[in-house]
This record gives C-alpha cells, structure tokens and sequence, in this order.
C-alpha cells in the first residue's frame, strides 16, 4: 500500500514510518521538518509540509492508499501551560486533521489510522485520578485538543480507527506482548514508541479495530 504519515518525525510517527518500511509499504513521511528523518529506503518519500495548510495537506496526499495521524505538541508541557509558548500551535491536532479528513473525502482515500491519548472521549471515565490532575493541571489545551480530534475523526464518514496508547517511551519494543482493548482495559502505564508504530502499520491494512476506540498498553 501507498501510506502517509502526517507528524513523521516526532517518536510515534518515525516508529510507525519504520515498521510500514518493514512491511513493504511505501511511505510519504509528512512534516515540517520531513529533511531530518534519518530513515533511508527507496519506498521513503519526504514532504515538508503544515499539517494546517491544506493545499500542502492534499498535495501530499495524492494516490495514497491510507493515512496515519500521528500530529502532536512536543514542548515541555510546563512551558506551553504557564508561558504559553510551543513551536508547535496547541490545536495541531485537530485543526490537522480536519484538514485531513476533508483532503481524504475529495481525493477518495478512505483509510484512516489516528493516534490519539488514552484518557481521551470513550476512555475519560477509567482514567486514574492522578492522570485526570495532570491532564487538568499540565495538559488542558492539548487534551482539548484531542477531544476536538476525536470527535472530527468519528464524523468523518471514513474507516477511521482510534488509537489510545498509555504513556509513551523510547524503551525496548515488548514483541508481541501489547494489550489492544475496545473496552478500555489496560495492563501497565506505559507503552515504548516502537511498539505503538507496529501497531499503527498493522491497522493501516486491517480490518479487526474498523470504527472503534483502542485503548493501547504494554
């Protein structure tokens, strides 16, 4: 399959560039930093692009097969709360998308894979207290911004599938041992990078999460 990767060069999206390489996809890395992924493949394409220009988003998107939504705030999360500063706009994610979504409809592309945040819309209710506080506390306007996302990904009208990973690390990939829940259930906190890509890659094709929330654990 032809796959685009919109957020390609933060740790989820160059985990997920890596295991749709691995499977033999092709793969558009979209970014605005596209130049500095250091992945080599001749099936790797690189566009520097917003997210939040839609002329830039559907040029990009051109005779793809499916897309993966990997947008996200990497500031520390202190600055952007209190000094409200981030090189990233805090509504990346679903102004993104919205851009996104509205590119897949006129070009016809139906599959869409997006990354979200556990805690978020079908999972707020089981979130631990602690994480609720942070989340109030550190995280309001990017959680904010996620619901928005949700929410625009759920209307689509697309084959969506939701994906909510626990806290994410750069630590060593558990193999097959990640637990995929429609109902919320999760066995630990958090959740290496490499292993949320592996996952990201197998729904590009899959039809088994179709129209549902994951919620997505190590």
């Amino acid at each position: 399959m032809k796959v685009i990767v919109f957020g390609a060069t933060g740790g989820t999206g160059q985990a997920t560039v890596r295991e749709l390489l691995d499977g033999a996809h092709e793969v558009t890395a979209f970014s605005r930093h596209a130049d500095q992924l250091g992945i080599r493949s001749e099936r790797l394409h690189r566009v520097a692009g917003d997210a939040l220009n839609p002329e830039e988003v559907e040029r990009a998107m051109s005779g793809q097969d499916a897309v993966v939504v990997a947008l996200g705030v990497n500031d520390n999360p202190l600055k952007v709360r209190l000094l409200h500063r981030s090189r990233t706009p805090t509504n990346i994610c679903s102004e993104g998308t919205r851009n996104i979504i509205q590119a897949m409809h006129r070009l016809g592309v139906r599959r869409l894979v997006v990354v979200s945040a556990y805690g978020v819309g079908e999972t707020r209710a089981v979130l631990p207290w602690p994480f609720k506080l942070a989340y109030r506390l550190l995280l309001k306007d990017q959680i904010a911004d996620k619901e928005r996302q949700e929410q625009l990904v759920r209307n689509s009208g697309l084959d969506w599938i939701i994906v909510q990973p626990v806290g994410l690390t750069y630590g060593r990939p558990h193999g097959g041992d990640v637990l995929a829940s429609t109902t919320g259930e999760i066995h630990h906190n958090t959740i290496p990078r490499s292993d949320v890509g592996r996952f990201l890659a197998s729904a590009v094709g899959g039809n088994q999460f179709l129209f549902r929330t994951v919620a997505l654990s190590g």
